[in-house]
């Protein structure tokens, strides 16, 4: 336990990142694994992860992203973007996949799979994917620490235009729409203003409450 609690003080929201060094493919694959294998409610996993590598696309995203360096200076730009709608058929996807990797049907999960599909789909559109947006903050969780832990830099970014990455990644042809940026790399030997700072919260007596 020490040694996550070591590795989540020694990450910060980097600032500069070092464009000459590359994430290792073994490292990018145990983040973008820790994503997947993250808890979602209903176990729909209502979000995709994209992984932008492509310079030119990170140039077009830089722009609409405040102008933050770390767009283009890192080695992954991972997006999440999450679905537009709950719909009957992506629903149905999620609970047959189970069903598939089980090898077997049960008699509560399909009552809960029709208690889901007279629920979401009977919501707006925008209510659902308030939600579905939300379940894509739990894996940027999941995707920090597991960052943490194999010493790959991060920064998440709630800082850009939601609707100007959907138009660059042509998110909405897929059903999804941005919420979050994470750019993965190495920080910079110099130019970043927050790298030797104390890492600053609130004391634990200040910040849990029991009762």
């Amino acid at each position: 336990m020490s040694d996550v609690l070591s590795l989540l003080s020694w990450r910060y929201a980097t600032k500069s990142m070092d464009a000459a060094k590359t994430v290792p493919d073994d490292k990018l694959a145990h983040i973008l694994e820790a994503i997947r294998l993250s808890a979602s409610s209903s176990g729909l996993q209502p979000y995709q992860v994209l992984v932008v590598t492509d310079p030119a696309i990170k140039a077009q995203i830089k722009p609409v992203a405040w102008n933050q360096s770390q767009i283009t200076d890192c080695s992954h730009l991972l997006v999440f973007a999450a679905w537009d709608n709950y719909t009957a058929d992506r629903i149905n996807m999620m609970f047959d996949l189970v069903n598939e990797q089980r090898g077997f049907k049960n008699e509560g999960w399909e009552a809960y799979r029709q208690k889901l599909l007279a629920f979401y789909p009977n919501r707006s559109a925008a209510e659902n994917f308030e939600h579905a947006a939300r379940q894509a903050y739990i894996g940027l969780g999941s995707a920090l620490i597991a960052a943490a832990e194999v010493q790959v830099d991060s920064t998440p970014m709630e800082g850009f235009e939601p609707a100007k990455v959907d138009e660059i990644l042509n998110l909405s042809a897929l059903g999804l729409r941005s919420v979050l940026l994470l750019p993965l790399g190495y920080r910079a030997a110099e130019g970043d203003w927050l790298v030797n700072l104390t890492k600053v919260r609130r004391s634990a007596d200040d910040f849990i409450m029991r009762r």
